[in-house]
């Protein structure tokens, strides 16, 4: 084996990684159920921070998974087009997470409720 085949080896298994793990999220958010959750931000303590939000989720009592979701910390990308979200600081940012069987929730999209006092 050559090192041009090497390498095409080593590409397809890295591709065949990242797809099985783009397969596994669609999985769990086709099966697994999603809820929308109030979040406040934080500020995170990481030295490449860029567009990410770093989200502390705050589900009301009662509420269907309020055991799984409360005080789970989780970081949402903030993909260009909701840059209005990332600098709206007065408004109730809310996420929508798929809470998969095992391991933190996984946020899916935020969105601004500003109708709430």
């Amino acid at each position: 084996m050559n090192a041009m085949q090497k390498g095409l080896l080593v590409c397809a298994l890295q591709c065949a990684l990242a797809l099985s793990v783009t397969a596994k999220f669609a999985y769990d958010r086709a099966t697994c159920p999603r809820v929308w959750v109030r979040v406040v931000r934080r500020d995170p303590e990481l030295p490449i921070r860029g567009r990410y939000l770093a989200l502390t989720l705050v589900p009301k009592s009662g509420q269907p998974y309020f055991e799984r979701l409360a005080g789970q910390q989780v970081v949402f990308f903030v993909p260009p087009e909701q840059t209005a979200i990332e600098r709206t600081r007065n408004a109730d940012v809310w996420a929508e997470v798929t809470i998969p069987r095992s391991g933190p929730p996984r946020p899916i999209r935020l969105g601004l409720r500003s109708d709430v006092p």
